[in-house]
């Protein structure tokens, strides 16, 4: 059968439930196409049908048949048979909280968008995320990491660098450093805002290995051009060789400062 899918050009899906996602825009497809092969043929009868040639005369009765209206409200009743059918079921799935995998069954990443990156942030071989704050925030501590956090010591921070395992349920939790973004995975038909001061999670399970293109699909200023991540798609094996090699490479946390004490009285 013939896909308008692939005649737009829609990039092939490599999640789990990109097929549903696919056959609803399908159907959008198919409905759009019928009612613009059916209106532009209606359009090009009335030109013909109403020409001044063949009425000369104009006439003040106006439309009697209620076929116009029929049609409208059938077009209405297949919008909202799309809309409540198809696509407000599929969107609960993704964003409704009983949905989400557990976590000990889920890749978990915490995604920060900033002008002009994308930065990840796992948690290492004890599960925990380190904490993080707005004061240990620079250059070399791009997520403001506690280094007195010993729960943080493990953690894997990369950038425009997401791994993730095929077969396996991923979360991903979005924010942002600065202005709003927008975590868009078109081949796992999965968009999303990262907004600052909020954490919003998203969640999909790869079903195929590969190399995918991040981009943000929010205008968040003259950068936004060149936003872009990798997303890498690979086997359990592969996943933990990679993030042995990231804990390899980081560097030693530097020891924390303490905290200045008042000078003994004498």
């Amino acid at each position: 059968m013939f896909s308008i899918n692939k005649a737009l050009g829609i990039l092939p899906n490599a999640s789990e439930h990109g097929q549903a996602v696919d056959h609803l825009l399908e159907l959008c497809h198919w409905f759009m196409a019928i009612l613009f092969v059916g209106w532009s043929c209606y359009f090009l009868y009335t030109i013909f049908r109403f020409h001044k040639s063949r009425n000369p005369k104009a006439s003040y009765h106006g439309v009697q048949s209620k076929a116009s209206a029929h049609l409208e409200f059938t077009v209405v009743l297949v919008e909202a048979v799309l809309l409540l059918g198809f696509g407000l079921p599929l969107w609960g799935k993704r964003v409704t909280g009983d949905q989400f995998p557990a976590e000990a069954d889920a890749v978990r990443v915490r995604a920060v968008g900033e002008q002009f990156a994308w930065n990840f942030h796992y948690a290492g071989a004890d599960g925990v995320f380190g904490r993080v704050h707005t004061s240990f925030l620079s250059g070399s501590n791009p997520l403001g990491l506690d280094p007195s956090d010993p729960a943080g010591q493990d953690d894997v921070v990369s950038k425009n660098d997401l791994h993730l395992i095929t077969g396996k349920p991923t979360v991903i939790d979005l924010t942002s450093k600065d202005v709003i973004h927008s975590f868009s995975l078109q081949h796992m038909r999965m968009c999303q805002d990262a907004i600052p001061g909020s954490k919003i999670p998203m969640w999909f399970r790869p079903i195929r290995g590969g190399e995918y293109e991040i981009v943000c699909a929010q205008l968040c200023g003259a950068g936004h051009y060149a936003m872009r991540a990798m997303m890498k798609v690979e086997t359990q094996a592969e996943f933990d060789t990679w993030m042995k090699e990231q804990a390899s490479l980081k560097p030693a946390a530097p020891a924390a400062v303490p905290a200045a004490t008042e000078p003994a009285a004498h």
